[in-house]
């Protein structure tokens, strides 16, 4: 009788859900899956071996990557995180500065309401400002990642028309600036770089 054996490697899918395809481009269903080598006997597995990896792999497209990408925002994500970080800013430069001031309230919500967050209005606000800076730092932080450059330059620039509503920038709200900026991932002289441009062009 003629015995056929050998090694083979087979996939156990152990968790799915939805990523950010970077071959697809777009978000999609995921299955993660264990791979582990298994001695074989007329193609069959008999006897589980050692385990070879763990990876990701697209619903769509089939290709497979490695855990790490399921660190990548879907792009919904993406769309929730980038209000929610111009909310967590617009309250700290409030805080740091004279949140009941009524036209730094204004812009704030204008900021909020310009990054997709349209029922945002002043009792938000005031909602925003009574929770506190729990869990602020890494809205931003998340946000930062996703933003090119020039974003980034943008998304600073409304923080600081905020704390320029009130009049001239306090210590306080400059360091808080600063705070947002360094979130956001930029450098100090960066920020620095676009707060004062900002501050130039609203005096002209």
């Amino acid at each position: 009788m003629l015995l056929i054996f050998g090694l083979s490697v087979f996939f156990r899918t152990v968790g799915q859900g939805d990523f950010h395809c970077p071959n697809c481009g777009g978000d999609r269903h995921y299955r993660q899956r264990v791979a582990r080598r298994w001695f074989t006997l007329f193609f069959l597995p008999v006897i589980p071996l050692n385990h070879v990896g763990e990876v990701v792999e697209c619903g769509t497209c089939r290709s497979r990557f490695n855990l790490d990408v399921l660190r990548l925002p879907t792009a919904q994500q993406m769309a929730a995180a980038l209000p929610m970080a111009m909310r967590a800013a617009a309250g700290a430069v409030l805080v740091a500065g004279d949140p009941a001031d009524p036209a730094a309230r204004v812009r704030a919500v204008e900021a909020v309401r310009g990054y997709g967050m349209a029922d945002f209005d002043d009792e938000a606000l005031t909602a925003a400002l009574e929770e506190g800076p729990d869990g602020t730092d890494e809205v931003i932080v998340q946000a930062g990642a996703q933003l090119t450059t020039e974003a980034r330059e943008w998304f600073l620039a409304q923080v600081v028309r905020i704390a320029l509503a009130d009049g001239a920038i306090g210590a306080g709200e400059r360091q808080a600036l600063h705070t947002v900026a360094g979130r956001l991932g930029m450098t100090p002289a960066h920020a620095v770089g676009v707060i004062t441009t900002t501050e130039g062009a609203a005096r002209e």
